[in-house]
């Protein structure tokens, strides 16, 4: 396990977090829990409920649709927000491809979260704006 310093320097240099003063990223480091899975493990299913937002810290996921593999997310990467924010089951299942670590913000705590630190949610949707725009792209 990361101390709550090595998680805030890993926090400093994701996109995601980039506008967040050093006691910002103290209280997200504190907020949040890390976590870790195998190589091959199904972080979260297909239709079923999401548990949480997570940030990628180390490692890769394949994000799995209907049993094809449709993007890879890696290192300051996310998953997990979509399920949480519309209170929808999963629409891919998250499968680690190498071990991994990442940090986890339990569903409920999500939305004070974001409302917490607006410049997060900020750059979320634009990362959730470019992930559609691959998207449109790649079903024309």
């Amino acid at each position: 396990m990361a101390t709550r310093d090595e998680i805030v320097e890993s926090l400093a240099g994701m996109t995601l977090f980039a506008d967040l003063s050093a006691p910002q990223l103290q209280g997200v480091a504190g907020r949040m829990d890390e976590a870790f899975f195998a190589d091959g493990e199904r972080i979260l299913r297909q239709g079923l409920t999401g548990s949480g937002f997570y940030v990628i810290l180390d490692g890769e996921v394949g994000v799995v649709v209907d049993g094809r593999q449709i993007n890879t997310l890696g290192r300051g990467e996310f998953f997990g927000e979509i399920s949480i924010l519309l209170q929808k089951p999963p629409v891919a299942d998250i499968v680690a491809l190498r071990p991994m670590r990442c940090l986890v913000l339990a569903g409920p705590a999500v939305e004070p979260f974001l409302l917490d630190h607006p410049r997060v949610m900020y750059r979320m949707l634009q990362a959730l704006g470019r992930r559609l725009t691959g998207a449109n792209r790649a079903r024309s």
